[in-house]
């Protein structure tokens, strides 16, 4: 029997160790090989310093361009099986031309986030206004959805962007499946004792990150350095700013350190992850860490949306600022309760992110689906509007500037 063929489109090649997106890539394409797949992994981005070291995994990575006809003949000769559209951006540079040279080949698109629920928030925040409609409602939010249903399956990370998709926009149950990002409990967990300090991680090119660090250093560090003055806040980041560096006031406690050299030990050795996360989308890499190596978070109701379960959280979450300052004092001075959340971390890992659980209920449904493939195409009337008519435009415009660029 032949090899099966993945081909995974990156809008970027993977840095597990800069973001939950890295990992999140890592554990898709793993959980192909794992079935036999023969993987082949492409990006139009620059390579970078902090993306994985090719050698070290069993994928055949080739650079690719954007408006290139060369991708044609290339993809043509590969013939995927299955092709993972990383983010909405690579399935509308690339998604037609797999289509056209390989149209029997099953088209996933991996969301990472719903990117403009993530940005609609972030403009209800800097206006000062609530989340409505017309913020949602974006050119933005229209590529996007029109990309989702271009293909065969649309995996979302968050429980509650599944359930949204449906209920606030009638997204289609079918074509959407829920993966979230996979999570294990550690195996060496420092006790209270052990530990020391506060901590924030994250990626500085992503937006959310940076207003959660600035809110810390201008009202919420300040409340709770003076109830625990020798406390420390460990702000660690790939791609920090100039505007996160210049926080740096090690007088205070506030540490700006750049790239953690191992995220999750460094998250062990702290006390407690804080994370007042205003706006964003997804599940967040940085609380599932936290929860993997036993560290309470106090964090808001975006940071842990799509994360807690039942009731069950590891920590504190809440809206009220001055909520979370007292959380974020009482979690560091009190082993009980420290320990009681760290407990309800560990069982929240084995409730709702086991990859054991995921990975089962993925390749069931998956074999229903492959089983009646035509059928599940055919009941996607919209996509099929939209391949045919849309991305025409999307077609024409590549190809002339192909040929621009040859001149």
């Amino acid at each position: 029997m032949e090899t099966p063929r993945l081909l995974f489109i990156g809008l970027v090649w993977p840095e597990p160790q800069s973001s939950a997106a890295g990992t999140r890539s890592l554990q898709l394409l793993s959980l192909f090989a794992a079935k036999g797949y023969a993987i082949t992994v492409a990006s139009a981005a620059q390579n970078r310093d902090f993306s994985i070291d090719w050698a070290a995994y069993p994928y055949t990575f080739h650079p690719i361009a954007v408006n290139d006809t060369a991708f044609d003949e290339w993809v043509k000769t590969l013939q995927p099986e299955v092709v993972i559209f990383d983010r909405f951006v690579t399935e509308e540079q690339f998604g037609w031309r797999v289509r056209e040279q390989c149209p029997q080949a099953f088209t996933l698109l991996d969301s990472q986030d719903l990117h403009f629920l993530r940005a609609a928030r972030q403009q209800a925040v800097k206006k000062q206004v609530p989340l409505s409609r017309s913020l949602l409602l974006s050119d933005s939010a229209k590529r996007e959805l029109a990309s989702f249903y271009r293909c065969d399956w649309v995996l979302v990370i968050s429980a509650f962007e599944y359930e949204w998709l449906q209920n606030e926009w009638q997204f289609p149950a079918a074509q959407l499946v829920y993966l979230p990002l996979f999570g294990e409990k550690g195996t060496s967990i420092p006790d209270f004792t052990s530990r020391a300090d506060f901590v924030f991680m994250g990626n500085f090119m992503h937006d959310p990150n940076t207003d959660a660090v600035l809110l810390l250093k201008e009202v919420l560090w300040p409340k709770i350095r003076r109830q625990l003055p020798h406390a420390q806040l460990r702000i660690y980041g790939a791609y920090t700013s100039e505007r996160i560096q210049q926080g740096h006031q090690p007088a205070q406690g506030f540490l700006c350190l750049g790239r953690a050299p191992e995220a999750l030990a460094t998250i062990a050795s702290a006390k407690v992850m804080l994370a007042p996360l205003r706006f964003g989308a997804g599940i967040k890499g940085k609380l599932l860490e936290a929860m993997q190596m036993g560290t309470p978070t106090v964090t808001t109701s975006i940071g842990a949306e799509g994360m807690h379960h039942d009731g069950l959280w590891n920590g504190v979450i809440t809206d009220d600022w001055d909520v979370f300052v007292q959380a974020a004092v009482h979690l560091y001075t009190n082993a009980l309760a420290w320990t009681s959340a760290q407990e309800q971390g560990f069982a929240l890992l084995q409730q709702q992110f086991s990859a054991a659980l995921h990975t089962d209920r993925f390749w069931s449904r998956w074999d229903s689906v492959q089983a009646q493939l035509e059928q599940h195409r055919q009941a996607n009337v919209v996509g099929q509007l939209l391949n045919h008519h849309t991305l025409q435009s999307t077609r024409y415009l590549s190809k002339w500037i192909s040929e621009k660029n040859k001149t």
